[in-house]
């Protein structure tokens, strides 16, 4: 491949991530026209219980999306929000170790003509339309069945711990956008860890 032709090549990404760059530029100077907010957020409250041999997540969680990040959603940028979870099998004299990891991920999305809001479950492929951003957040902080871990795949005889956060990842974007986010605290969008006991 020629010189010219590779540069023609990388051309479409990077004007994708020019375009992206600027839009988060522009809606950045519009957020601080108005009042900055900050957001945040947080795991309210979780709980599992065994049906039919599976341990089932229920969680409520509070989704507040900062001014810079509301500013690039509603430019056309999707965000990208995850669900971390966590089993640690719990050592009377030893450090814990985990157990298990299970990453739930969702894309929202606004589009502008219709005026929803799209939430998509990545794992799942599944998507609802919201009216409103209120109803969107909302809906992805109820948490109610997922399915966590098999009990048959635990020790009887061990204790166990479960622990949730919720953050907002940046690393699908452009490297650019992504030190931009670094250096940018409205972006760094992480719940504290949710911790409780495994009840079996």
């Amino acid at each position: 491949m020629s010189r010219y032709s590779l540069i023609e090549a990388l051309q479409p990404s990077r004007r994708l991530s020019i375009a992206m760059l600027a839009a988060l530029l522009v809606s950045t100077g519009l957020a601080q026209d108005t009042v900055d907010r900050e957001g945040y957020f947080e795991v309210r409250s979780a709980s599992t219980q065994v049906v039919n041999g599976v341990h089932t997540l229920d969680a409520r969680l509070q989704l507040v999306l900062s001014s810079e990040a509301l500013a690039a959603l509603e430019s056309g940028v999707t965000l990208k929000i995850e669900m971390q979870m966590q089993v640690i099998r719990v050592k009377r004299f030893l450090v814990d170790t985990v157990e298990a990891e299970l990453t739930k991920e969702y894309e929202l999305e606004f589009r502008p003509l219709s005026q929803r809001y799209i939430v998509k479950n990545v794992n799942s492929g599944e998507q609802d339309s919201f009216a409103t951003l209120y109803s969107a957040l909302n809906s992805l902080g109820r948490v109610q069945g997922m399915p966590v871990i098999d009990d048959a795949l635990l020790q009887p005889d061990r204790s166990y711990r479960l622990r949730l956060r919720a953050m907002l990842n940046t690393q699908q974007y452009p490297a650019p956008l992504r030190l931009i986010f670094f250096w940018r605290g409205q972006w760094q969008l992480q719940s504290e860890w949710y911790e409780w006991l495994l009840e079996r």
